[in-house]
């Protein structure tokens, strides 16, 4: 590992912010000095410096919920780190996906907008998330917290009523039509999978192999 492009500050550290290689979401912010960084490389795993307590620490540990390393960048001025890493568990030690939980403010329907010109996993990523905020927060008047208020009764109805939709769409050859009940039934199984937990990423995996099996 050549780290001689990296500048460690005056105390020998450096910012890492960890980055879920696969939905892209900000995890963390932790730091490294050289000896974490090192074992960071040596075991594909993250460790970093406890400022507080000043001393090496190995994510996970003691939690289980360690972190596999897919990448480390750094920036133009190698004075900042981004760890890329698929997750066993939440980042937080408060339990959550990731340590950034509070909002100052967010636009969602421009992030909405600005997602359309994207690759469609990347968007569907992104409102498999907004979905799950709204399971959390269930916020008043919102469609997607009375689907969760009333359950998985009522989900899988909706389910079963949209792909009927589907199907009389594209029984009478209505383009546009079917493209506006394909994107209710897509929704609907979403919140059904957040509802049972299965991450969006499991199903993702399923697809790939039977690519890769048919494809042989």
């Amino acid at each position: 590992m050549n780290d001689s492009l990296l500048k460690f500050d005056e105390k020998g550290l450096i910012p890492a912010v960890v980055q879920d290689a696969r939905t892209k979401e900000v995890l963390t912010l932790a730091y490294m000095n050289e000896e974490s960084l090192k074992r960071s490389v040596e075991t594909g795993e993250t460790w970093f410096f406890s400022r507080s307590r000043k001393e090496l620490w190995h994510k996970g540990a003691t939690s289980g919920h360690t972190q596999k390393i897919t990448s480390i960048k750094y920036d133009c001025d190698g004075d900042a780190l981004v760890v890329e890493v698929l997750p066993n568990g939440p980042a937080c030690h408060n339990g959550t996906e990731s340590c950034f939980t509070e909002k100052l403010f967010t636009n969602e329907n421009l992030v909405l907008e600005q997602t359309t010109d994207e690759k469609s996993t990347d968007f569907l990523l992104l409102l498999e998330k907004l979905i799950k905020e709204r399971e959390e927060t269930k916020p008043e008047g919102s469609y997607t917290t009375y689907l969760f208020e009333k359950g998985v009764d009522k989900i899988l109805k909706k389910i079963g009523e949209e792909a009927s939709e589907v199907i009389i769409a594209a029984k009478n050859r209505d383009r546009d039509e079917l493209k506006w009940e394909a994107a209710d039934l897509i929704f609907h199984l979403l919140v059904l999978l957040q509802e049972q937990k299965l991450p969006l990423a499991d199903v993702m995996k399923v697809l790939k192999k039977r690519h890769a099996e048919r494809s042989k």
